[in-house]
């Protein structure tokens, strides 16, 4: 299967990852995601990534923790999306257990964590799980 993508423009870029940095991987490119550094991202719980995986995914739920059981705390409506790291959590249908942490499009739960969350790998339109070069999560 081939990506169909397009680069996105620089406020869009700024309005969906909160910063401008980074560039969104093309058709171009051949690979279905890229990892970016220098981008920023600070989450709710006090957390500061500095790089990205920028990916295909399915649109989808997110969980306030690795598990199915979890409160979903926001949802990914878009299907090109940014994820700051990985963790362990609950076996899902991709076959392992890595789910990446994103922050969604919308809030579902508790609005205080503003849609940050995780996703099962088998959203995530990836060729290895974990993503080479994309950091663990740092509570793992």
């Amino acid at each position: 299967m081939t990506p169909c993508r397009t680069a996105l423009p620089a406020a869009l870029l700024l309005a969906l990852t909160g910063t401008a940095a980074g560039p969104a991987p093309t058709a171009a490119d051949g690979a279905s995601c890229a990892l970016r550094a220098g981008v920023v991202h600070d989450d709710t719980l006090g957390n500061h990534f500095t790089g990205d995986l920028y990916c295909r995914n399915a649109a989808g739920d997110l969980y306030g923790r690795p598990a199915f059981d979890a409160p979903v705390t926001g949802r990914l409506r878009t299907t090109q999306s940014w994820f700051v790291c990985w963790s362990m959590g609950e076996a899902h249908k991709g076959g392992n257990n890595v789910w990446y942490y994103t922050q969604g499009d919308e809030t579902v739960n508790l609005p205080s964590v503003r849609a940050w969350g995780n996703i099962p790998a088998s959203s995530v339109l990836t060729d290895t799980d974990p993503f080479p070069g994309l950091a663990r999560c740092p509570w793992h």
